[in-house]
């Protein structure tokens, strides 16, 4: 077999079909029948399984304390706390919320191509020895459980220091449930719309990047501008910490993209190479445009570099080649540097830590770019037979498409519906004062 052939079984099967598959039992049972009899003793793989704890407690990572201390770094001294509360408080949330309904509402084994249905709702028919191909079902369902967590997390970064810390929870467990899980079924799914069409999307560049940057743009416009914004200084109040977060998401998301081959193999292999060369593309990118434009390279730029080139790269990590991760990193920052600095500046919206204008945006050209370098002529792992580059172009394209309309408009309706229960945003004085005093009675420095 060639390096070709391998790279394309792999990354082919272990993400598109695996991910999916395992969660209705259907890839175990493929597994079963090709390599034993029926009554054959566990498909369970020990190195496939262990790769999958590890790749699990990395994606937490990513959340606690990566993506905390990034977004933590990025507001004002006053606002520090709350934004490291809601990233917890929304953890542990979704983590309950997976258990009792979200595994089932995004795997649960229906066969609608837009949700899994009521099947394992608390976990229905899950035990210890249930297996999902070559790793242990539970061991999947929390690999995936990371993922619905991390996703609602990043949102909360476009509309930082002006938000109530109780519609922030009530807002995610209503955007999880009609958002996140059926964009994860659809995507992942065995009986999923977008994996039916053949869409390439290896670690979630629809279900978790462009789902959160169009939930995030949707909620900084409906919320509102930051009080004294464009007049007040509003820099980031530590870029130690930003980096710090920066550097930690980078660690956490070779389990992101190398975890979603679902095991130690050549897929894994794979993603994780790319998950290396296509953030030093976009941390390179990003410096020589700030240089050009502004005559310096910032800390907050390279930053910036290292999230859009994961971003880029999570549809693309087990499809494309490394130099090809390269040229996807690298465009990506470089249109994620246009949004933030050009776009954002005219149009007027305050998405406070750029969660759309990097992971909206640079979620959208690694996903419709995936379809381009997976190319076998550039590098890429290639495509399903019959397929052309043209024909996956138009498909990532689509489902690009369907998730942006789906998330936007389900968003700024739940947006609108936490409003009139419990209000979106503080007073003016509790946000003069800040957040961390106000919703939560503590300060993070004491003078």
């Amino acid at each position: 077999m060639t390096l070709l052939t391998t790279l394309k079984s792999a990354a082919r099967t272990a993400s598109l079909g695996a991910l999916a598959l395992a969660a209705t039992g259907t890839a175990a049972a493929l597994a079963q029948d090709a390599a034993a009899p029926a009554e054959a003793a566990s498909a369970i793989n020990s190195g496939d399984t262990a790769w999958m704890l590890v790749s699990t407690i990395l994606v937490l990572f990513m959340i606690l304390p990566g993506l905390a201390l990034f977004y933590g770094g990025l507001v004002r001294a006053k606002n520090i706390l709350s934004v490291l509360m809601q990233c917890t408080m929304i953890t542990a949330a979704v983590i309950i919320v997976w258990v009792v309904w979200g595994y089932s509402f995004a795997f649960g084994g229906g066969t609608s191509p837009y949700w899994g249905g009521f099947g394992k709702v608390f976990l229905a028919g899950v035990t210890p020895d249930s297996e999902s191909g070559s790793i242990p079902e539970l061991v999947f369902i929390a690999f995936q459980m990371t993922f619905a967590c991390i996703t609602p997390a990043l949102i909360v970064g476009g509309f930082a220091e002006r938000i109530k810390f109780g519609a922030v929870i009530l807002f995610v467990i209503l955007w999880v449930t009609f958002v996140y899980f059926p964009i994860a079924h659809m995507a992942w799914d065995a009986n999923g719309l977008f994996f039916g069409w053949g869409t390439m999307d290896f670690a979630g560049g629809t279900v978790v990047h462009i789902n959160a940057g169009i939930a995030a743009l949707v909620g900084a416009i409906i919320i509102g501008k930051r009080l004294g914004y464009g007049k007040d200084n509003m820099a980031p109040h530590s870029m130690p910490l930003t980096l710090i977060g920066a550097a930690i998401l980078w660690v956490g998301w070779f389990g992101f993209n190398a975890g979603s081959a679902l095991s130690a193999g050549s897929g894994a292999a794979l993603a994780m190479i790319n998950t290396f060369t296509a953030t030093a593309g976009a941390i390179v990118a990003w410096a020589l445009i700030e240089k050009a434009a502004r005559g310096k390279a910032s800390m907050l730029g390279a930053a910036s570099g290292i999230i859009a080139g994961l971003v880029a790269v999570t549809p693309a990590a087990g499809f494309v080649g490394p130099v090809g991760a390269i040229v996807l990193g690298a465009l990506a920052s470089a249109v994620a540097y246009y949004f933030v600095a050009v776009v954002k500046i005219k149009l007027g919206y305050d998405d406070s830590l750029d969660v759309f204008g990097i992971h909206g945006v640079a979620g959208i050209v690694g996903a419709i770019g995936t379809g381009v370098l997976a190319s076998p002529s550039l590098g890429g792992v290639g495509y399903a037979e019959g397929v052309t580059m043209g024909a996956q172009v138009w498909t990532q394209i689509v489902a690009v498409a369907v998730t942006v309309v789906w998330c936007g408009v389900v968003s700024a309706i739940l947006y609108k519906v936490v409003d009139m229960v419990v209000g979106l945003r503080p007073t003016t004085e509790a946000e003069q004062q800040g957040l961390d005093v106000t919703s939560h009675g503590e300060v993070a420095y004491h003078s």
